[in-house]
């Protein structure tokens, strides 16, 4: 393993003023050392390190004067310097720390005087004024506070001048904060000092209390008692204040309770006043006059649920919880805080709440289980395993423990395991493992999916509290099932911790109770028998993670176990080699091996001296079909424990051989992981030459390398020089012309890794350098690679060359230079659009030559920019500007030309590619360390210019209706003329020619423009383009569109890149950035202009990765114009949307466009850590739009709100800050699938996909059923609740349609929606009974929608039915359902209710025998009554039920009993004995089994 080199500290060395410093010449005395010469000798230091060793000789040089020197004028000199040097110090550098330290050892006899020095210091720094400098003296005061006696004293001293100070502080920042509403940079400053105000007001009155005592409590009219007074003031108002950042209002809650516990009399009652604050019971009448003046706001306001949150953490943190001291006030206080807190669990949705709310629950268990150490009978009573708080916060738990964040998944095991201590700690004397609290919720926990991640973390809390020995004896195949679960990445992590838990605590239990000899081989049973066999048969998903995740934390456990791994899998090597698809035998004991060595466990020298693995084994594993064990076999020649072990040479030879045959693999993620481990190798290579070269420099040492298998170095080395150099020789070999793109990745991957691992450090010697194995074949080789077709490759080669850049120039003449400047000027132009990359590289290699205008561009450009600097920055950079100019020559023309026919354009000069070429030379260059500052300015003018006149070329095909072929649907007068004339040169006709046939450009198209005019008919013939060379070239719609598109795609990159040139100090007026403020807004003003126009999705995709960039950019400027653009543009367009302004050009079809990329760009600039109040206020807007209207004026509106809504649901970006308005949006998209308009029910769709993958998911398998993406109810209504009364109001409406008598057929248009989220739950044993929410009511509604005449609402009705039958319920709901099927003499038989009431009894009976319930006695009574049920209604199966959907379905639920009851089956066969049916019958019944493939052919289409 290698170990990471420290990072060098940096320290700001401080400095004196001309005063100080002559104060301290004054007082230094030459030849003789006292404390003014080493304050001067120190403070002429210029490094901060040097500055820290001569301040720790200030101690001991003041502890050798006497009690005299106290009255010396020198001392009280250096001592007030000493103080101005403390207070100037940043509070991070480390200097300021030293001196503290240094001064806290300061002799007795000098305290006086330097704290008569600090005080003055310190009242200096009191006087500050500004605003913006209030958050340096925070810092000293904080600092003085901080470990610091000599402060401490001086704010002792000062205490009445520090509380005023704080106060004005506060009310100072409040106040500028206020007027600078709208700037987020000086806001989010401004928030950190009022943050550090209220911290250092906490510290004042936690460390200096006494300093309140005394006159704080006699007198109310002293400075102290008001100063406090405003100070608590300050803290509600910044409590109550939601526009501050959560951070302040958290600490102001804190604050808050801080204060009230400081001056609340008598102590006893303040749990009442904060219990009767925090449960709305406020009696006035009772409070102190100076609480209800200061604080009135919380006795009068309705508190709001995130005061109520932070007032609940203040408690719980500043409250003294331990021992029970504040009695019974204390307890019921907290229990009242669990009440609230528990409450707010359902009403905070927002990421940042919901985490803080996690959090402070977790806070709340660890006080609990400091007030349970009281013994209070009581508390025990109502904190009992079984006690409805307890219930409460374990529901908490299951609904929260797969939350999205990570951080509230955290804190819900957490929670958990705290509940377990405290029920622990109420039984104390009792037995754990008979406890029925304990029995129960494992019971519970087994019963659960292994699908649920939160399963996990609680059974290893329970196997903590437990042990492992008492879990395996309720189920022994658990390790088998964690293990069999292990083929899903997501879980495997979760799954390998709680087998570590397991087995670690397994083997603790038997280390305690037995010998080894007589449990290591149940432990090997248990543990490592099921590991082996999985690792021989498994799958490669499973085998992989296993390997990853579990094999090596099974290893650190009981390394011993190795040799019995080993030992079992050496005698089936031979035989199970393994297959394509199987690691074998020999796979798993190479994946061992590997983790073994990987982990220090085993060295190969002793892997091949004891003969674990024969060195024909290791070559059969480097070649095995299994990629997995090719990768093993590597990894085991590659990693080590040590990063400066000896390569052997059977391991430089074994790494050649493997180099051989699998270059060429075709598994991108293998050839990955084979750069990755070649590279740790060659790290190991230097790391073990450099300790070679230096036991050959000092040859005294030498016994030190007793152990090597090789004892002379400059051997080793030689060896190391040889491998690496055949190395090269066949990786160089493998790029020949025509090798396939794999071979071309790999072979480039290593070269890269060699050139940058054995670079040339200065003052070390390389073992191995790759520039001196390179010559001109082999640069030739490399540059040929950039015509490969993979960008990838292109990108290692250009990597590779840049590594080795001097050797490689060296080797080519002027004329190559030459050759290749042309061949990317011509590929530059080229019609292929991967040409134009390979140009882009091909110049960017050639600008690090510093000839390059002397060899190539004086044949181009007239005027060459001269510049006389020779450095490698210069050269790239001129070159480059010189390159750009050429380049924007070149383009200009080019557009020039396209302006009369962009279709000649297209098929000769497709402008795309040198604007690529210009943009790849920019992302080289240093944009904020430019030199020539003058030009670049010029160059980025026209650049600019360039752009707009490109775009306004091929714009009017890309927003085109039509865009893929060019057919006009709806043209603005602005864009008519132009259309017309593409028009006018494609001709596209009535007929279909233009999209079946290449059309061809005449050289002079007037005859036919005439002909067009004149609406002569235009013989469809292929007429020839002939290009400046005479070549003929076929033109098509798709090749205009693409140097369209592609046109715009560069343009929008390469804007959004000179966006970047804005330096954050903008101004309006000129400054030395490379742009102005106003370019950037005719920046700003052009996306926003194509991303609303643009039709075509490639061109506004890529209009919206430049806007990104420019959006970016403005939110790190401090200027507030530019600061405040993306609001103003986002209200505007918003207002657009709203406004259904007939002459809008805004897109309503294609998804809205470009617009909501447009809105995205805006919000994903907002900074993450605010209050995101522009999406907060852009989501509100628009699901007010979204909202369908009883009579709208245009549905347009809707529509694009829908579609906008979609596209911020589905970014990424946003992550959990659009989780609150899920709910809104499920409403918003089931209430528009039933608008009468096309376009709404589309959007509405969209939209309704985009929130199920919010929330469930991104669907990871093919199996819709599949639980992953699942959740339980308790969950989903506990994260949503608002959508359990809409959800239960619009399945009551669908039932209600479905419900209806008449003929005709009414299908809802909502059902399918309604059904296929409540099918996307499942129950869970872990629903507990404390849930507000009861699922009952959905029940008779689903039920009714199982009667729909659609098949897949029926089988989807089944499905949802699910989750809302309490698993205890499912018998008595499944004779209800079979009682309500019709007898054979029923005279109304509805096919339809049939079928669907046997899919609900199927679906149920299918989750109630997987429930894990076979051996309860409930389980079995239910299971009798049901087939007793099923008995009385099997004419369902017979041949006089007509409807074989419905006979199928009746034997699907038969099928079902008899596989999963075994030996039950003979009941269900006796039911049928004893049912009224003749042999006959009953054989005829089982042979019409075979009809069932008839069942599934219609499944899709028969309709009853």
């Amino acid at each position: 393993m290698v170990l990471k080199k420290k990072k060098e500290i940096q320290v700001d060395a401080f400095s004196l003023d001309c005063q100080q410093l002559e104060k301290l010449q004054g007082f230094s005395k030459d030849g003789e050392q006292n404390l003014a010469s080493l304050l001067l000798h120190c403070a002429q230091l210029s490094n901060g390190i040097q500055q820290i060793q001569c301040i720790k000789q200030i101690m001991p040089l003041l502890k050798t004067m006497d009690q005299n020197s106290t009255c010396d004028p020198m001392l009280k000199a250096c001592l007030e310097i000493l103080g101005e040097t403390y207070f100037s110090l940043d509070v991070k550098n480390p200097l300021k720390k030293v001196l503290a330290s240094s001064l806290n050892s300061l002799p007795e006899q000098f305290m006086t005087l330097a704290v008569q020095s600090f005080v003055c210091c310190l009242r200096e720094e009191l006087k500050t004024t500004d605003v913006y400098l209030y958050r340096k003296v925070l810092d000293n005061l904080a600092a003085c506070m901080e470990d610091f006696s000599l402060g401490r004293a001086s704010i002792t001293n000062l205490f009445e001048e520090v509380l005023q100070f704080l106060q004005k502080s506060l009310l100072d920042i409040q106040e500028e904060n206020r007027s600078n509403n709208g700037n987020r940079i000086v806001q989010t400053r401004l928030m950190h000092d009022l943050l550090m105000a209220i911290k250092v007001s906490m510290m004042l009155v936690q460390k200096l209390q006494e300093n309140i005592q005394g006159s704080l409590w006699k007198n109310h009219e002293s400075f102290i008692w008001q100063s406090m007074c405003n100070l608590l003031k300050s803290s509600t108002n910044f409590l109550m204040d939601e526009t501050l950042l959560q951070t302040v209002q958290t600490t102001s809650g804190l604050a808050f309770i801080l204060f009230i516990r400081a001056m609340y009399e008598p102590a006893e009652e303040l749990p009442s006043l904060v219990s009767d604050l925090l449960c709305g019971s406020r009696k006035r009448a009772g409070m102190p006059a100076w609480f209800v003046n200061t604080c009135g706001a919380l006795c009068t306001e309705q508190l709001s649920d995130s005061v109520l949150l932070f007032l609940c953490h203040g408690a719980l943190a500043m409250l003294d919880w331990k021992s029970g001291s504040m009695g019974e006030n204390g307890e019921k206080l907290l229990l009242d805080i669990a009440s609230v807190l528990l409450s707010l669990s359902s009403e905070l949705k927002e990421s940042s709440m919901a985490t803080s709310l996690s959090r402070i629950l977790a806070i709340w268990t660890n006080s609990a289980l400091a007030a349970l150490i009281s013994d209070s009978a009581n508390l025990k009573m109502k904190l009992d395993g079984n006690s409805e708080v307890i219930g409460r916060l374990l529901d908490y738990v299951y609904t929260h423990w797969e939350h999205p964040l990570d951080a509230v998944r955290h804190q819900s095991k957490l929670i958990f395991r705290n509940l377990l201590q405290i029920h622990r700690t109420i039984i104390t004397g009792s037995d754990e493992k008979s406890d029925p609290f304990f029995a129960r919720l494992t019971k519970r926990l087994l019963s659960l999916e292994w699908h649920v991640k939160g399963k996990y973390a609680s059974l290893a809390c329970l196997v903590e509290c437990l042990g492992t020995e008492n879990i395996l004896q309720l189920d022994r195949s658990i390790p088998v099932q964690i293990l069999n679960v292990m083929n899903d990445q997501s879980l495997a992590p979760y799954a390998s911790d709680l087998l570590e838990t397991m087995f670690t605590n397994h083997k603790v239990q038997f280390t305690s109770s037995c010998q080894k000899s007589t449990w290591i081989d149940q432990w090997h049973d248990v543990w490592v028998s099921p590991l082996l066999l999985i690792l021989c048969e498994g799958n490669h998903d499973q085998t992989t993670y296993i390997i990853d995740y579990y094999l090596p934390k099974l290893l650190r456990c009981s390394p011993d176990s190795l040799n019995y791994m080993i030992k079992i899998l050496q005698a089936s090597a031979d035989a199970n080699l393994g297959s394509w698809s199987t690691r074998g035998a020999l796979g798993a004991l190479m994946a061992c091996l590997r983790t073994a060595r990987a982990h220090g466990h085993l060295e190969l020298s002793n892997i091949m001296s004891r003969g674990l693995v024969s060195t024909e084994s290791i070559k059969q594993g480097l070649v095995h079909q299994h990629n997995q064990v090719c990768i093993d076999a590597l990894g085991l020649l590659c990693e080590t424990h040590r990063s400066t072990e000896i390569v052997s040479v059977e391991e430089m030879q074994l790494i050649l051989f493997f180099i051989t045959y699998n270059l060429n693999s075709q598994s991108p993620s293998v050839r990955q992981q084979i750069c990755s481990l070649l590279r740790k190798l060659f790290c190991r290579i230097r790391e073990s030459s450099q300790v070679l070269y230096k036991l050959e420099q000092n040859k005294t040492k030498q016994e030190l390398f007793e152990d090597s298998p090789q004892r002379n170095p400059l051997g080793i080395l030689q060896k190391y020089r040889d491998f690496l150099s055949s190395l090269c020789d066949r990786l160089f070999e493998a790029l020949f012309p025509g090798s396939s793109h794999p071979t071309r990745f790999s072979a480039l991957s290593i070269l890269g890794s060699v050139a940058e691992i054995f670079s040339v450090p200065k003052g070390q010697e390389q073992v191995f350098r790759l520039d001196q194995e390179m010559n001109s074949a082999r640069v030739r080789t490399l540059i040929l690679c950039f015509a490969s077709t993979f960008e990838e490759v292109k990108v290692l080669a250009f990597e590779l060359l840049m590594k080795l850049r001097d050797v490689v120039f060296n080797l080519q003449d002027s004329e190559s230079l030459d050759l290749l400047f042309r061949a990317a000027m011509e590929l530059s132009t080229s019609t292929k659009p991967y040409d134009c990359v390979t140009a882009s590289y091909l110049l960017n290699f050639l600008a690090y030559h510093k000839d390059l205008q002397h060899i190539c561009l004086g044949k181009w450009i007239k005027h060459n920019l001269q510049v006389t600097e020779d450095t490698s920055v210069n050269t790239v950079e001129k070159n480059t500007l010189a390159v750009i100019k050429l380049l924007l020559v070149n383009v200009e023309e080019e557009i020039f030309q396209a302006k009369k026919s962009l279709l000649q354009a297209a098929a000769s000069f497709p402008m795309y590619g040198r604007v690529h070429c210009i943009n790849g030379a920019l992302q080289q260059l240093p944009l904020n360390n430019l030199m020539f500052i003058t030009e670049w300015k010029q160059i980025v003018a026209r650049l600019i210019l360039m752009s707009y006149e490109l775009s306004a070329v091929v714009s009017p095909v890309v927003q085109s209706s039509s865009p893929e072929g060019l057919i006009p649907m709806d043209i603005d007068s602005e864009t008519a003329d132009r259309l017309q004339m593409i028009l006018s040169e494609i001709q596209p006709q009535d007929t279909n020619d233009y999209f079946m046939q290449a059309k061809m450009l005449k050289e002079h198209c007037k005859v036919e423009s005439k002909q067009l005019a004149d609406h002569k008919p235009v013989e469809n013939i292929c007429a020839e383009m002939r290009g400046k060379e005479s070549q003929i070239c076929d033109v098509t719609a798709q090749m205009v569109l693409v140097c369209c598109w592609r046109s715009m795609k560069e343009v929008s990159l390469l804007l959004g890149t000179l966006c970047k040139l804005l330096p954050a100090q903008a101004a309006s007026e000129p400054s030395n950035g490379l742009i102005t403020v106003e370019q950037v807004k005719n920046i700003g003003d052009y996306f926003k202009h194509h991303l609303m126009q643009s039709r075509h999705r490639g061109a506004f995709e890529l209009a919206y990765a430049g806007f990104v960039q420019l959006t970016e950019t403005l939110s790190r400027c401090n200027s507030e114009s530019l600061h405040k653009m993306p609001e103003q543009w986002l209200s505007c367009v918003l207002e657009e949307i709203k406004s259904c302004d007939p002459s809008s050009t805004l897109c309503a079809t294609r998804r809205s466009a470009g617009i909501p990329f447009y809105i995205q760009a805006l919000l994903a600039s907002e900074p993450k850590k605010g209050k995101t109040d522009l999406l907060k206020m852009t989501i509100k807007e628009l699901m007010s739009l979204a909202a369908p209207l009883s009579e709208p004026a245009s549905v347009i509106p809707q529509v694009h709100a829908l579609n906008i809504l979609r596209a911020l649901f589905r970014d990424a970006r946003l992550g959990e800050n659009v989780m609150p308005y899920v709910a809104d949006g499920i409403q918003a998209a089931i209430l528009g699938f039933t608008s009468p308009i096309w376009a709404v029910r589309n959007s509405s769709t969209l939209l309704f996909s985009a929130l199920i993958t919010r929330i469930f998911g991104v669907k990871r398998g093919k199996d819709e059923n599949s639980k992953k993406n699942r959740m339980t109810g308790a969950e989903f209504f506990s994260r949503f609740p608002s959508l359990y009364p809409f959800l239960l109001k619009q399945l009551e409406l669908v039932a209600n349609t479905l419900n209806s008598e008449d003929e005709e057929l009414k299908i809802h248009p909502s059902l399918f929606l309604l059904l296929l989220i409540l099918g996307k739950l499942y129950p869970s044993p872990m629903d507990g009974t404390y849930s507000a929410l009861s699922m009952a009511p959905f029940v008779p509604f689903i039920i009714r929608c199982g009667h729909s005449p659609v098949y897949r609402s029926r089988e989807m009705s089944g499905r949802a039915l699910v989750p809302f039958v309490m698993i205890n319920e499912v018998p008595h709901t499944v004779l209800s359902l079979l009682k309500g099927l019709p007898d054979s003499t029923s005279l109304c038989i509805r096919q339809n209710s049939i079928h669907g009431t046997l899919l609900q009894v199927f679906y149920l009976l299918q989750s109630y025998l997987d429930s894990k319930q076979l051996g309860n006695s409930d389980f079995k009574q239910g299971l009798s009554d049901i087939i007793t049920c099923i008995g009385s209604k099997l004419w369902l199966a017979k041949r006089p039920n007509p409807c074989l959907v419905t006979r199928a379905a009746f034997l699907d639920v038969l099928v079902m009993l008899s596989t999963h009851l075994g030996n039950s089956q003979k009941q269900v066969l006796l039911t049928v004995k004893n049912s009224p049916l003749s042999l006959r019958d009953c054989n005829m019944l089982w042979l019409d089994y075979r009809l069932y493939w008839i069942h599934l052919i219609f499944r899709a289409y028969v309709d009853c």
